[in-house]
């Protein structure tokens, strides 16, 4: 391999965003969170390193193993690169802004780095644009965090996109009614998350006939929204399952009336990838797309001290997203004369127009400006199309 070539080569999972790409998603990012803005999102920008002991304190022990990790030189502690910002963004609610009115609305864009890419997202860094919601448990609380996230993409130009909603604590609502020990109640996960009903079927034993029973039902249960939730309103579930699955439907029911054509769907079972959440979760998808444009949920929002509060948020990968929006237009460029007067540049830009100044006086302006990317000379105070030059 040559010196260049080894310069060029970069770890597994990581790349370089070239023009105009990078152009692009600073683009959409800034749209995005404007977006959120408009809803009272306020913005936040936190470290991207930060010392283990917070940054994995609470919710964040289910990043660990995705944390890259060094020393700090200077304080002699170890420091953690953030796998992921909405667990900064709760730390950032509880210490420097806990005297803020509840409920608190926060919203955040940066890049994250992972161990490990996934199947679905082979990058290992990629970025994040969010809001969280922070001190509020109502099921408007999660049905607003959609629907705002619903509005941005479409307002973006994201065309038809679904919203797979989850419960991820009804299996152990009922599982906990049930009185599982702690082995069959992980052999039930596995079985469920990996939609295996043979397994779960082969329980019986454990789980009882009646048990056996729901939890094949909420299996085969999953699809659209409507339909999901009459299967579950006929289901006779332990107490603490009955009151997760009202609010599921309230959530459902207030989604819907703020996006009546969205493609809604719920599975019940569902629980991979939602580890600290505690209540309703979802993932937004668009179709023919590998990997989800983004999800999130409620959880517990923790600063590391033990105490919480409600509260429940998305995340948008902006690399899905990107991959989701028509391409963009190249901007109108005009190559202007070497020693073009500077009002003149200050005036084509002001019209929108991006202008690149030749550095030496060129015999072939049209050649020059094709080599440098545009597609108009100014010539004579006066702009030329490169075609209108050859043709002329």
């Amino acid at each position: 391999m040559s010196d260049l070539a080894d310069k060029a080569l970069l770890p597994a999972g990581m790349c370089d965003v070239l023009p105009p790409d990078a152009a692009f998603e600073a683009d959409v990012v800034e749209r995005l969170m404007a977006s959120f803005a408009g809803h009272g999102y306020e913005r936040v920008k936190p470290p991207l390193i930060e010392f283990e002991q917070s940054l994995l304190a609470g919710n964040g022990a289910a990043m660990a193993d995705q944390t890259f990790r060094l020393m700090d030189p200077v304080s002699q502690r170890m420091m953690g690169l953030r796998p992921d910002m909405t667990l900064q963004v709760a730390r950032i609610a509880a210490t420097r802004l806990k005297k803020r009115p509840r409920p608190l609305r926060l919203g955040y864009a940066g890049q994250v780095l992972r161990v490990r890419g996934s199947q679905l997202r082979p990058e290992r860094q990629f970025g994040q644009v969010g809001a969280e919601l922070i001190g509020a448990s109502t099921p408007n609380a999660d049905a607003e965090v959609i629907l705002i996230a619903v509005e941005a993409l479409t307002a973006l130009g994201v065309g038809e996109m679904s919203v797979d909603l989850g419960l991820p604590t009804l299996v152990p609502a009922v599982g906990a009614a049930l009185g599982l020990d702690t082995e069959s109640a992980a052999r039930l996960r596995t079985a469920l998350d990996r939609k295996d009903a043979a397994e779960v079927a082969a329980m019986g034993d454990r789980l009882g006939a009646d048990a056996g029973k729901i939890l094949l039902a909420m299996l085969a249960a999953a699809g659209p929204a409507e339909d999901t939730m009459e299967v579950l309103n006929r289901l006779a579930l332990p107490e603490p399952a009955v009151r997760e699955r009202a609010t599921l439907a309230a959530v459902v029911e207030r989604v819907r009336a703020g996006a009546p054509d969205l493609n809604l769907t719920v599975d019940p079972v569902e629980s991979r990838g939602f580890e600290y959440h505690t209540g309703v979760t979802f993932t937004l998808f668009a179709p023919n797309l590998r990997g989800e444009l983004g999800g999130g949920g409620r959880y517990l929002a923790d600063g590391g001290d033990g105490a919480g509060e409600p509260a429940t948020g998305l995340t948008l990968f902006m690399d899905t997203v990107l991959r989701a929006l028509p391409r963009p237009a190249p901007p109108r460029r005009v190559l202007l004369p070497a020693g073009t007067p500077a009002a003149e540049g200050q005036q084509l830009r002001a019209d929108g127009w991006v202008t690149v100044e030749a550095m030496e006086t060129t015999a072939d302006a049209a050649a020059e400006a094709e080599r440098m990317g545009c597609d108009h000379v100014l010539e004579d105070g006066k702009l030329r199309a490169l075609e209108q030059k050859r043709g002329g």
